[in-house]
């Protein structure tokens, strides 16, 4: 069983504790937190079958994607095993193969023109709300960028980053949602935090990750989707 964490418009919580804080206290966010779990049938379950249990960031919850960038599951014949990770750059979808002829399909950003690679990597980190380091190329391309900046809500990065291989490139979260479609980044692939925090509990330490190239589409001319939202 999973438990959602409970949000409250803002006006309510004011009213509800207004005067029972002390004034600084009253300038943090308030948050009603999930209490323990009595059960959770789930922990046994292969890690990309595991659904998500995290908090939501306002910004997040306003960006509306098109309905074809939502997370949901689809037909996708391959011969890849359940758990694998395929960036279908072209198309800008990222896939977790479920086996059965069904994948989890999300809507991704990947590197803008000149900036997208391809290849066969594996998830060799995983951090929950990372800093940012930019690389000495980028900071030479970009030098007004901070050499350093912490995790948090307004860091590019997002809510999570899953590391691959021994490459600069990340799969990670973005505090510019807008963005999910787009071919905007220096080559790492970014996602919703929504869906980066569900990816980050379905992918291991170790797991495969195939880039497809610019120019080849992930699935075979009688590929047809049937999506169900998920």
């Amino acid at each position: 069983m999973s438990t959602r964490c409970l949000r409250l418009p803002a006006a309510m919580i004011v009213a509800a504790f207004a005067g029972t804080m002390p004034a600084a206290a009253n300038q943090l966010p308030l948050m009603l937190l999930p209490g323990p779990q009595t059960d959770a049938p789930h922990i046994h379950a292969p890690l990309w079958r595991q659904a998500p249990a995290d908090v939501v960031t306002d910004g997040e919850e306003m960006a509306e994607l098109p309905a074809r960038l939502k997370r949901q599951v689809v037909d996708y014949p391959s011969r890849e095993a359940p758990g694998t990770v395929i960036i279908d750059t072209p198309n800008t979808y990222l896939y977790v193969v479920l086996g059965s002829g069904r994948a989890l399909r999300y809507g991704i950003g990947v590197g803008r023109e000149g900036f997208t690679w391809s290849g066969v990597q594996s998830v060799t980190r995983k951090a929950e709300w990372p800093d940012w380091t930019p690389p000495e190329e980028m900071l030479h391309r970009q030098p007004y960028l901070p050499r350093m900046m912490a995790g948090g809500p307004g860091n590019p990065l997002g809510a999570r980053a899953m590391y691959l291989g021994g490459t600069v490139y990340r799969i990670h979260g973005t505090n510019q949602p807008q963005t999910i479609g787009g071919r905007v980044s220096s080559g790492c692939i970014r996602m919703t935090n929504d869906d980066v925090i569900d990816l980050y509990r379905r992918v291991a330490i170790g797991t495969k990750v195939i880039v497809l190239p610019a120019d080849q589409r992930a699935a075979s001319p009688a590929y047809r989707p049937k999506p169900t939202l998920y």
